[in-house]
């Protein structure tokens, strides 16, 4: 990226561009997966409207963070308290230039700080060497669900055991 890459919690306000990344993404990024199926594409976007968008982020239980590049949203990703990755998503644009890595190890990151030792997920074909990257690994067999394939992968998270030295020097 040429410029600084800002990660931040998602409000309220962020709902209708929230829900038009992940559809873009979706239809432009995972073709492979959906094969321009309209059904297998409908099926995969009919819960990421405005509407489910604005519910997930009232839900303590829930974390949606939204990746901005001088101050445009450029992805966002999705994680529970009981270490579910339930997505993230970038403008396919930006696919590859660190948007969703970052986005990724921010939800690791508030996953760590409630507790969680493992966060889990279901990949995409299309995303599967993206989470193997990060240290994602498949712990089961892929399934079939609204006409896509799911490749469920976990991965140990680790608490940072470096904490910033103080300085004693007055």
């Amino acid at each position: 990226m040429d410029a600084p890459l800002n990660i931040c919690q998602a409000t309220p306000a962020d709902a209708g561009i929230i829900s038009r990344i992940v559809e873009r993404s979706i239809r432009v990024g995972c073709a492979l997966d959906h094969r321009n199926d309209p059904r297998t594409v409908a099926a995969w976007t009919h819960n990421k409207t405005t509407e489910h968008i604005q519910s997930w982020l009232t839900d303590q239980r829930l974390y949606l963070n939204i990746a901005l590049l001088q101050d445009k949203p450029v992805g966002v990703a999705m994680a529970a308290i009981n270490g579910k990755v339930a997505f993230c998503y970038v403008q396919p644009k930006w696919f590859r230039r660190g948007a969703g890595e970052a986005l990724v190890h921010d939800l690791e990151g508030w996953l760590i700080e409630r507790g969680a030792r493992q966060a889990r997920l279901n990949s995409t074909r299309t995303s599967e060497a993206f989470y193997l990257h990060l240290g994602y690994r498949p712990c089961a067999d892929t399934f079939a669900v609204a006409g896509l394939h799911a490749i469920p992968m976990h991965k140990t998270l680790v608490p940072c055991l470096y904490t910033q030295p103080q300085n004693i020097l007055k």
